[in-house]
Parts: structure tokens; C-alpha cells; sequence
């Protein structure tokens, strides 16, 4: 098996069934971790869903595992699901999960945009079969020009309660703090994984600055961090707070104040609660989030 191509199913056997039976450890009697949201004080569930890449193809196999995948968010207390309108098909993967199963008022549903074009926000509506979306976001902010002011248009008029921008890009970062210090959206998304920490010094004060919420994406920092633990323990020292190496890597993240929520992507239930389980029992203090960045610098 290739190392680089390693998927997280793969380091579940390969690890001696550190991820096996995430249903059978879930601290389901612990308290979730929530986070407000700066701008209105609402409170959501810190671990949600990415859609990126997992429910991009519109057919039967994907809606199914993407129903269940949701199923086991919403069971264990999430409700954040973000997705877009380039990721496929997932917008209309989601908006049938919604329907068949009455889900709208359990979910906090976020969408992206790449540009503010009526058309394709329409599109984006009938896709998900709702009629509002709880966070609209300007998807890759590549410009230190670009305005929010439609996204607010719309906000005024009901179509979205929260708006927001995003970037996975870091070429792009400094038109990404123009428009967070400008614009001072609801939301910035952006990426951010304990081997992938820059935001840490840039983005995450401006958002605090601006009383923006964070979503973190790549959490995971693209399969890195499970290729590198690849064969290891978790650490006993990781035990108090964390159950798996998933747990680990989201902990780290959700120790950070200034997160709002993580929305790791996936297309399987048993990871989706075992991602889940990260907003459940202590997040690592100070000098634990320390130790973990040495542990994996280490590697």
C-alpha cells in the first residue's frame, strides 16, 4: 500500500484498530463542546461536516452513505454541515438527505458561492431544496477588492442569516485578511491542522479582532497527519483527553479558543462519530497543545 495515498479506513486497520469501534467509545454522557458565534451569540456544536470531495457524485451509493453520515452527526449532537456550489453534486446530495428525512431544522446548513451571482445562489436553493441557508460564504477570496455587499443584500432579505468568506489557498491569505478587516464577516473559513499552524499568527487574531467565527477545513491536513502517525500509539499522555489519533488532531484545533467549529470531510459513519466524540470530555490546556505540536514536529 502506498504510503501517500494511505486513507484514514487504511490507518484504522493498519493501526491495530485504533478507530475501529468509535460507536463503543463515544463519551455520549460527557457535555458537547459549543461555541458561540461572535456576531449574534448563537451557539453551535464544535465539530461538524465537510462535504469536499466525499458526496461530489449524485447516486445511490453516495446518498446512502451520505445519509448515514449525517445520521450520525446529527445522533451525536452536530449540526454543522458546509458544502458548495463546485463540490459536485453535493449540494443536491445534502438538499435529498434534508427532504427525505425532515432534517432542516437539526442542521446548520453552510454553502459557498464563488462569486455573488443570483443565478447560482438560486441554483444552490433548489439543490438543497431549502429556501435559506444558515451561512452563505464567498468561496476563495482571491482579491483585496472583493465587498461582501450582495451576500449582506441577501441577508437583509432573508436568504442567508450569516455571511461569510473562505480560503484553503495561502498565496491568497493577504487578500483574505483585507476583506476579514473590511468587510468583518460573520465567518472566515479557512485551513488549519497541527502541522499546518500559520493561521495561528495571522488570521485567527483578525477574526478575533473583527468578531468573526472560524470553521476550520483540512483539519486533517490533507491525510499528513494520519500518513505520519502511521504504526504509532497514541501517546499515554493523550489518553486523558483523546481516545483516537482523529480525536488528537481535532482537540488540538478545538483547544483554540477562537475556533468556532472544525468540519472534517467524510464518508463514513464510524469516522463521523469517532470526529464527533472530539467535542466531548477535556480539550488539551496550554501545555498539552504544546507537547502535541513537539510530538508531531518530532515525527
Amino acid at each position: 500500500m502506498s504510503t501517500s495515498r494511505i486513507t484514514r479506513r487504511d490507518f484504522a486497520v493498519l493501526a491495530g484498530a485504533a478507530l475501529v469501534s468509535p460507536v463503543a467509545i463515544a463519551q455520549t454522557d460527557a457535555p458537547l463542546v459549543m461555541r458561540a458565534i461572535p456576531h449574534g451569540g448563537e451557539r453551535v456544536a464544535a465539530v461538524g461536516l465537510g462535504t469536499a470531495r466525499v458526496f461530489d457524485v449524485n447516486d445511490e451509493p453516495t446518498r446512502r452513505k451520505a445519509a448515514a453520515v449525517v445520521q450520525a452527526l446529527t445522533a451525536n449532537g452536530g449540526r454543522l454541515v458546509d458544502t458548495a456550489s463546485t463540490y459536485g453534486d453535493a449540494e443536491a446530495v445534502l438538499g435529498a438527505i434534508i427532504a427525505d428525512a425532515g432534517l432542516r431544522d437539526k442542521l446548520f446548513i453552510a454553502t459557498k458561492l464563488e462569486s455573488p451571482n443570483a443565478e447560482e445562489l438560486k441554483r444552490s436553493l433548489a439543490r438543497l431544496k431549502i429556501a435559506e441557508v444558515d451561512l452563505l460564504q464567498l468561496h476563495n477570496v482571491r482579491s483585496t477588492q472583493q465587498s461582501l455587499a450582495a451576500f449582506r443584500g441577501w441577508k437583509e432579505q432573508g436568504i442567508c442569516r450569516h455571511v461569510g468568506i473562505t480560503s484553503t489557498y495561502h498565496r491568497d491569505y493577504p487578500a483574505v485578511e483585507a476583506v476579514l478587516k473590511r468587510e468583518k464577516p460573520d465567518f472566515v473559513q479557512i485551513d488549519y491542522s497541527l502541522d499546518n499552524r500559520a493561521v495561528e499568527k495571522s488570521i485567527l487574531p483578525l477574526a478575533a479582532d473583527v468578531g468573526a467565527g472560524v470553521l476550520i477545513a483540512l483539519p486533517f491536513g490533507r491525510g499528513r497527519l494520519f500518513r505520519a502517525v502511521r504504526g504509532k500509539e497514541l501517546p499515554d499522555w493523550a489518553r486523558v483527553f483523546a481516545n483516537s489519533w482523529g480525536q488528537f488532531f481535532l482537540k488540538y484545533l478545538l483547544g483554540d479558543a477562537r475556533v468556532t467549529a472544525v468540519i472534517p470531510g467524510t464518508a463514513d459513519p464510524g469516522h463521523m462519530t469517532d470526529n464527533a466524540d472530539a467535542m466531548r470530555g477535556p480539550l488539551p490546556d496550554s501545555d498539552q497543545r504544546r507537547r502535541m505540536v513537539d510530538f508531531v514536529e518530532a515525527l
